[in-house]
């Protein structure tokens, strides 16, 4: 377990604990953090924002009633996450401008020669390979326009390929512990190794990956069968620093090896990560700092920080604890069957919020069920399929999601052409249909073998 979700007060028995004042308290400013987070879109007041006045909210309503201070508030950040996904940011931020991705998708356009599920498919595959190792929202940030302009030069409409990439960045960002932002959260909570949460993940989230590509052909038929003009991709010059682009794909090996040894080496994912950043800085050394790390998104970053300080507030307040205790006795009866209900309700929940604060809320709760000595460690498997799958019901399923819808806007608008908009019904005949099938794939395999889910996570 890692301090930064675990309150003093942890130990105490959950059925023991009866509602009080500064629940209540704790209570109504996470509601109204977590309303004002999800109707963004009606408001405009970006989400970092809420969260911070959330975050500041708390820590004057904690101390005040003497259940949370600023120095709790510091150990309820995970750190872990924040650095983490700042130094791949910071990685990326370093690649981009080479080219180098570019080249990838071209090559791709290329010898797709035209046939549009077959490019979908290799374009597909690039997108779930880079989401493996980078998370979704940085995938679709990278690949979202270069498939609008190779949809550009062969005339077809991006709308397809746009859903495909951020479907299948979704789906296959769950394989591993830095492909989603929701795993990095549960991993750094629960003490889950790179290595043990792909050899839990990497088969159930390939089945479901393979569901989603059949889905795919199935919905966009019409748009499928039909073969694109031709068109040239020159590719030969794309990449404009060789030098950097590989250094990069080499510091980028030697990370996956050192995620893969990282609990030998005793280094947490964010250590390697750094390392990793530390070696691209040295070998691009005439690259000014100032210049990449310009384009690090801190408002996500500080987003996750306000979160945390939010989502800690209400821990120490034992209001997570207080309603761990009405899930308790439904997981000590059946615990398969709170594996498969908190799978679909996590879904569900994040199909229509964000899946970052429902995961940042549920930790906590789990948490809290584990100290009072139940077996929790199939509830994270189940609370990470849940929360990636059900990003793929709606366009605020996921970050990446709310990216490609807005792509597509702006696409939209310049072209002007509304058939290129991705609005949420668009989303909702593509995008749903994948989540619930997926989430049937999960849950035979995760029925099927689940002594290998409920199996202990350090051996």
């Amino acid at each position: 377990m890692t301090e930064a979700h675990i309150s003093p007060d942890t130990a105490m028995m959950v059925g023991e604990l009866a509602f009080n004042n500064s629940m209540l308290a704790s209570a109504i400013i996470l509601v109204v953090t977590f309303v004002g987070i999800f109707t963004e879109e009606i408001h405009h007041i970006h989400r970092t924002k809420v969260a911070m006045i959330g975050a500041a909210a708390m820590v004057i309503c904690g101390q005040l009633m003497g259940f949370y201070n600023p120095e709790g508030a510091l150990h309820a950040i995970d750190w872990n996450v924040v650095l983490l996904l700042g130094a791949m940011m910071t990685i990326v931020a370093i690649m981009i401008p080479t080219g180098g991705f570019e080249a990838i998708a071209y090559t791709i356009a290329k010898l797709s020669k035209g046939r549009q599920f077959l490019l979908m498919v290799m374009l597909g595959t690039a997108v779930t390979g880079l989401s493996l190792l980078l998370d979704n929202v940085t995938t679709v940030v990278i690949f979202g326009p270069l498939i609008v302009l190779i949809c550009k030069a062969l005339r077809v409409s991006p709308v397809p390929y746009l859903l495909a990439a951020a479907l299948l960045s979704d789906t296959g960002g769950v394989a591993t512990l830095v492909g989603d932002p929701p795993n990095l959260m549960i991993g750094s909570a629960a003490d889950i190794d790179f290595n043990t949460f792909f050899y839990h993940m990497g088969g159930i989230v390939f089945a479901a990956w393979i569901g989603t590509l059949f889905a795919l052909r199935f919905l966009f038929n019409k748009e499928m069968s039909v073969k694109a003009k031709t068109a040239k991709f020159e590719t030969g010059n794309l990449i404009t620093d060789k030098y950097t682009w590989f250094a990069s794909i080499g510091v980028l090996l030697m990370m996956v090896v050192l995620f893969i040894m990282h609990n030998a080496l005793h280094w947490e994912a964010w250590v390697v990560a750094a390392f990793g950043l530390t070696v691209l800085m040295g070998l691009t050394h005439t690259a000014h700092p100032d210049e990449r790390l310009a384009e690090v998104e801190l408002a996500l970053l500080l987003f996750f920080v306000a979160l945390f300080v939010v989502v800690g507030g209400v821990e120490h307040s034992q209001f997570l604890m207080w309603i761990g205790q009405f899930i308790q006795p439904f997981v000590e009866e059946d615990l398969l069957m709170a594996c498969i209900v908190l799978m679909w309700a996590s879904a569900f929940l994040s199909a229509a919020i964000d899946n970052i604060p429902f995961t940042a809320a549920m930790i906590p709760i789990i948490l809290g069920m584990e100290a009072q000595g139940i077996t929790v460690t199939p509830l994270w498997w189940a609370l990470a399929l849940g929360v990636g799958m059900g990003g793929n019901g709606s366009h605020l399923g996921s970050t990446a999601n709310v990216f490609i819808v807005t792509l597509s806007e702006r696409i939209a608008k310049k072209e002007g052409d509304p058939s290129l908009r991705i609005t949420p019904m668009e989303w909702f005949k593509h995008g749903t249909p994948v989540m619930i099938l997926t989430l049937i794939i999960a849950s035979i395999v995760m029925i099927t073998f689940f002594p290998f889910y409920n199996g202990p996570l350090h051996q």
